[in-house]
């Protein structure tokens, strides 16, 4: 079951058919009813939401009360929660960011919000690159690279995601017009920072022969940016497995093939350690992380071979530490079957249900479901 977090701009797009080259601002949105303008953005996110009609068992909802989201997936039959936010017409930035801000805490698998390039920048400001999101084009402005090409395009990365498909996420720029420069013919765009965004995934690998996945390049390359991404003063429990393996011979350490091996600044401290021994750095740590692959054929990341990630490891670590690195070659022989956690804990494995982000090769990551 994933979680999609769900903002609508009510107002987004209300100023084009009406000549005024944008929709920010009270006076606008006023000055645009006075026009004889009708709203856009909740008919462009159903046509986005038509896409997963037949999800409707395999996905739930977090979003806004009334036109901000409430209403449409009444309509449509989705189950979802509503925020707690107040609702005042015609609604402002504040409240998307108030609604962006109580996502924050409600970690949905992915942010789906309607809106124009006012509305990426709010989300932006508040969201930043801390969850994975995705834009419905409904606004006059659509300079940013957040939104789908079209709402049924935005529905179909979604609906990839729900089917166990290769799912890339990369960072795209939230950029802004000067909406009074824009109507005196001056086109000003700004960049207004980046956000983390799901592209229907396909295999666009740096290093392939004949359209192939060469393995042993993939796994240099998923190293390479592992060590690369270290922190310092950071523990990383490097699990079991050939993927992971590679890390370690790229930093001339020691492993064991099928055990944890705990590295700190680039230098091994522990080798072929316990639960216990994990617990014990965790105490002398604060912070920790864990870098682990999945099974091939079966797509276990925890549960088969690497039982020194105990069920008190794992929360304590919190899953936004557990790094987990594949080739796509391997995700693909899933068939769509999603990686699995088998802690021995089934309140634990179900709280980790959702998605998970995959280190796939170097500045390269797929998000995919985990069950």
């Amino acid at each position: 079951m994933l979680t999609f977090g769900l903002i609508i701009n009510p107002f987004a797009g209300i100023g084009g058919a009406v000549g005024l080259k944008g929709s920010d601002g009270e006076a606008v949105v006023a000055e645009a009813f006075a026009r004889g303008a009708e709203q856009r953005s909740g008919a462009r996110t159903e046509q986005a939401l038509e896409v997963l009609l037949p999800y409707r068992d395999h996905c739930r909802f977090i979003t806004c009360p009334d036109d901000m989201g409430a209403n449409l997936l009444e309509k449509l039959g989705f189950d979802y929660q509503t925020l707690p936010i107040s609702m005042a017409l015609p609604t402002s930035a504040q409240q998307t960011r108030e609604a962006a801000e109580l996502m924050l805490s409600a970690k949905p698998d992915v942010l789906v919000f309607a809106g124009g390039d006012g509305t990426a920048r709010d989300i932006c400001a508040v969201i930043g690159e801390q969850l994975p999101v995705l834009g419905i084009p409904a606004g006059v402005k659509i300079h940013s690279g957040v939104y789908g090409v079209t709402p049924a395009a935005s529905g179909e990365v979604l609906r990839h995601l729900l089917d166990g498909k290769l799912v890339d996420i990369r960072e795209a720029e939230v950029r802004d017009l000067d909406e009074d420069a824009f109507r005196q013919n001056q086109v000003r765009a700004k960049h207004y920072g980046d956000m983390r965004v799901p592209q229907a995934g396909h295999f666009v690998q740096a290093v392939k022969q004949g359209g192939v996945e060469d393995e042993s390049l993939v796994v240099a390359d998923i190293a390479a940016d592992i060590i690369n991404s270290m922190d310092d003063d950071v523990v990383y429990l490097i699990g079991s497995g050939k993927t992971t393996l590679a890390i370690m011979d790229e930093l001339g350490l020691d492993n064991t093939l099928l055990g944890v091996d705990a590295v700190l600044n680039r230098e091994l401290i522990a080798r072929d350690i316990n639960e216990q021994q994990i617990w014990a750095l965790m105490q002398d740590h604060v912070a920790c992380k864990a870098v682990v692959s999945s099974m091939g054929g079966q797509g276990h990341v925890f549960g088969r071979g690497n039982q020194q990630f105990s069920p008190r490891i794992l929360r304590a670590l919190g899953k936004d530490n557990i790094v987990i690195i594949s080739t796509k070659t391997k995700i693909t022989a899933l068939n769509g079957r999603p990686l699995i956690i088998d802690s021995g804990d089934a309140t634990l494995d179900q709280e980790w249900h959702g998605t998970v982000e995959i280190v796939t090769g170097y500045n390269d990551r797929i998000v995919y479901p985990i069950a």
